[in-house]
């Protein structure tokens, strides 16, 4: 009796221990892809999710290093691979959805999930994408050496004589439709594909034919001002300014930006240090006089009359057209002077300056306008403002002796005016703008820096007085080691009187009064 518990005992334990090993093993494989599943030609059976994973995510890894040739403009090869435009595996849930089948529901319909897949394989298929901004960026870069832009025909003024220059056919990589053909490029054999895969590109004509620029010899407007006054600096800024406008050609509709023709102001543009109007004062920056250039212009459109789109009056008035007259541009305040071409035919810009500093803008079209039709400008001044008082600043950083003098600037209100007459007869009467113009005082920078406190005071006690011409007296002497002139100030012969009307005279010359510094004329 005793053995035959024993055996039975024995058989239960057998059976156990078998039974758990089965549970072990049947776990194991329930943690197994079941065969028959595969993502492409990929075979997932026998594998864990884990083990998918990875080698899928290797396979993507090797497909985004495989080189692509794409022919770009002119037939030029260049080589990208699916990692240089951001390539990424899109559909990563085919994985878990593949793990899963015939682990889902009750016993039966495991068994026939299991079942299926001895008769039918699941195939999945990659879904690849890929980053459209990048692969922009990316075919932009590496098509630019051999994209050729369009250049219309153009015009060059030789001797007098006008030359026609034939224009060039453009060829440029379609960065929009390129990714279009990149996404059917993914959705095909590409893995095995080594064909060159050509870019779509834009292609564009030139604008200008020779009869159509054979047309432009009228002249339509020309206008001068004159730059005699002005130093090295701001002369040389005249002169480079008028030369990078000097042959633009202009077709029907074209719109012309004069900042962004005469702009960077730097060093290597061409451009010096010279006085610029900033702030009510005359200050020292690259490109100083630019305005004259852009107010010259201005003058020959107005006469030629273009259509202009923007136009601003400096703070202050300028000396070398009249109120109403200027144009000015600014980087800072983002002032421009642009026009359009409003004539069915293109126009020539000539631009060009002489030795005794004269610049001249001449604007060759095809004249239309009637031969007794004449157009003239007028400007009137509305109202002035004279400055009342004159303001000194005293510089602890400059020595005594030092005088630097800005004109004053006188403020007005001015419109211009646009006179149209037709065989000698006034047709027309119309207002081309309304300008203001700031007051400015006459103002003194004196500088006051010295060792000894008997010199200090003195140069202080002129610098109360509110008086700069007395000021200058007084600092000129101190710096010569001379006595300086009595306390007792007299009334200056301007004093209380307007300055100069800079619209009705040339600027002020240096005052001859070393070592003060001269008044520095507007600019």
């Amino acid at each position: 009796m005793f053995q035959l518990i024993k055996k039975s005992v024995c058989i239960g334990l057998f059976f156990v221990i078998s039974g758990s090993m089965g549970i072990q093993v049947h776990a194991q494989e329930e943690n197994k892809i079941l065969p028959g599943i595969y993502v492409e030609n990929i075979s997932l059976g026998g594998k864990s999710a884990e083990e998918a994973q990875k080698e899928l995510s290797a396979y993507v890894d090797e497909l985004s290093r495989k080189e692509i040739p794409l022919v770009a403009a002119g037939g030029n090869e260049i080589v990208i691979t699916p990692a240089d435009i951001g390539f990424y595996w899109e559909n990563q849930g085919i994985l878990e959805e593949a793990a899963s089948i015939g682990k889902k529901g009750n016993v039966v319909q495991r068994y026939k999930a299991a079942k299926d897949l001895e008769h039918q394989n699941v195939v999945y298929q990659f879904d690849f994408d890929f980053d459209r901004e990048l692969s922009a960026q990316v075919l932009s870069e590496r098509c630019a050496e051999f994209n050729v832009e369009a250049k219309d025909a153009w015009l060059s003024r030789e001797d007098g004589v006008f030359v026609v220059h034939p224009g060039q056919a453009g060829e440029v990589i379609d960065t929009e439709a390129a990714n279009k053909l990149l996404e059917q490029y993914f959705d095909g054999n590409w893995e095995n594909d080594a064909e060159p895969l050509e870019l779509p590109v834009t292609k564009s004509e030139p604008r200008g034919t020779q009869e159509e620029l054979e047309k432009v010899k009228d002249v339509l407007g020309t206008f001068s001002t004159s730059f005699k006054t002005s130093g090295p600096s701001r002369s040389a800024n005249v002169r480079n300014g008028c030369e990078l406008i000097n042959g633009t050609v202009l077709y029907p509709g074209d719109e012309f930006s004069t900042y962004e023709n005469v702009s960077p102001f730097t060093q290597a543009n061409g451009y010096y240090m010279a006085g610029s109007y900033l702030n009510g004062q005359v200050v020292d920056s690259l490109g100083g006089g630019i305005c004259q250039v852009s107010t010259t212009l201005y003058n020959a459109v107005l006469l030629s009359e273009l259509e202009v789109t923007e136009r601003h009056n400096h703070s202050m008035i300028v000396t070398y057209v009249d109120p109403s007259a200027d144009a000015a541009i600014a980087e800072s305040s983002g002032k421009d002077f642009k026009f359009v071409n409003n004539y069915d035919v293109p126009i020539y810009i000539e631009g060009y300056t002489t030795e005794d500093k004269q610049i001249c803008f001449t604007i060759y079209g095809m004249e239309t306008r009637d031969s007794g039709h004449q157009v003239r400008y007028e400007s009137e001044v509305v109202s002035k403002t004279y400055p009342d008082s004159e303001v000194i600043y005293a510089n602890e950083g400059l020595p005594v002796g030092s005088v630097s003098v800005q004109s004053a600037h006188i403020g007005y209100k001015a419109n211009l005016w646009k006179i149209v007459t037709e065989n000698g007869t006034e047709v027309s009467r119309e207002k081309i703008n309304s300008s203001s113009y700031m007051v400015a005082p006459r103002t003194a920078t004196v500088g006051v820096a010295t060792a000894d406190p008997n010199v200090y005071n003195q140069i202080m006690a002129a610098i109360a007085t509110n008086n700069i011409d007395h000021v200058k007296n007084v600092a000129a002497a101190l710096a010569a080691g001379t006595a300086p002139p009595p306390s007792e100030v007299p009334a200056a012969p301007d004093a209380g009187a307007p300055p100069a009307d800079p619209a009705a005279q040339p600027p002020a010359q240096p005052e001859a009064q070393p070592p003060a510094q001269p008044e520095t004329p507007p600019a």
